[in-house]
């Protein structure tokens, strides 16, 4: 293996032909595809690519009908046009489909795919908050931290109105409240409980307004509750579910500036329950989310199998978001590049899917 190699020997299981067709082919032309403008709410840190002459959503209808009828289907280009839009281009779609065709196109994707693949195919062309909510119902059924995370993400690394629009949805989707929901599965009264109903219920003041004394002196308290190893006070969860994010980030940077570590740093050395391991995932998602969204893609794809759910999940809801800096911070973290472990533990149509949203290695 070269001194070069980008992966710094993570990736010596991985046929490094293999990888170099798998990219070239994944690679968008730049005269075919340009970056889409605006993606999500991480500043144009997405990593969807979309037609430098984009077709209408009546086109791009009539060619995924194409793509459905005859012999097998094909899949191909299906990624090829669902994989380069937008959410607002994806929604369009759907309505033209329905249009045209008096079917559902999400209907007609279930029938048509199957696997790994036709699950991140619906999730990325559901509604984002119809999908969260979804994803949110699947977790509440499920047992495990990892599970929780997913209740963690919506509420933390999400917009103010994007968790509106979540909980709407799943107030209509599944007859019962969001919060109501968590609490039926961890009682309220519990320091966990607590800390996700209040996470879920908080509208956070979406500007970037920060009061320096304030973060000073939160950061003073957040400090003594982790040194009193009381990381369940209501102070705590007071601070990080009602503070909006620039303020929290503020105080977090109080934090390791007056007492030398980051604060997640001190909570996993005084705590190691599952009420500290949320709180730290909470103040990821909250601070840096490419942190949170690193760790896991990186827990889905080491060890025995695949978690092909978690997998999915981090780069379906990051693609239009901040998958660039998840792809920064996955390298800088683990000596080695998202797309080489993407390509090492998936195959076939779901990996081919799966990177046209992560970009390509220079995006």
């Amino acid at each position: 293996m070269s001194d070069s190699c980008c992966c710094h020997g993570h990736c010596c299981g991985l046929d490094a032909t293999r990888l170099h067709l798998v990219l070239q082919r994944l690679n968008p032309l730049t005269c075919l595809y340009r970056l889409a403008d605006g993606q999500g709410e991480g500043g144009g840190m997405g990593t969807i690519t979309v037609p430098a002459s984009l077709p209408s959503p009546e086109d791009d209808g009539h060619k995924l009908r194409k793509a459905f009828r005859g012999w097998g289907t094909d899949e191909k280009a299906i990624i090829d046009i669902l994989g380069h839009r937008t959410a607002a281009q994806r929604s369009a779609i759907a309505a033209a489909y329905a249009s045209l065709y008096s079917e559902s196109l999400l209907d007609r994707l279930h029938s048509e795919l199957s696997g790994d693949f036709r699950n991140a195919v619906m999730l990325w062309t559901m509604d984002p908050a119809e999908r969260d909510a979804k994803l949110v119902n699947k977790a509440l059924k499920r047992k495990g931290e990892r599970h929780l995370w997913v209740i963690i993400e919506v509420a933390c690394a999400s917009s103010p109105d994007h968790l509106i629009a979540v909980r709407q949805q799943y107030c209509s989707l599944f007859a019962s409240s969001l919060e109501e929901d968590v609490a039926h599965k961890i009682t309220p009264t519990e320091p966990l409980g607590l800390l996700l109903v209040r996470l879920l219920t908080s509208y956070r003041y979406p500007e970037e307004h920060v009061a320096v004394e304030l973060a000073k002196h939160e950061a003073a308290q957040l400090f003594d509750a982790v040194q009193k190893k009381q990381l369940h006070q209501d102070e705590v969860i007071r601070v990080l579910s009602t503070r909006n994010k620039s303020q929290l980030k503020e105080t977090f940077e109080q934090y390791n500036e007056g007492y030398g570590r980051h604060i997640e740093e001190d909570i996993e050395g005084a705590d190691r329950s599952q009420f500290a391991s949320m709180l730290k995932a909470a103040i990821w998602c909250i601070a840096s989310p490419e942190k949170h969204f690193a760790e896991v893609v990186r827990r889905s794809v080491v060890g025995l199998g695949t978690d092909e759910d978690s997998l999915t999940r981090a780069v379906v809801s990051r693609a239009e978001i901040d998958m660039k800096k998840v792809k920064e911070e996955y390298k800088k973290r683990y000596n080695t590049t998202l797309i080489y472990d993407v390509v090492d533990d998936t195959s076939g149509d779901y990996m081919r899917f799966l990177l046209t949203l992560i970009g390509p290695a220079d995006a």
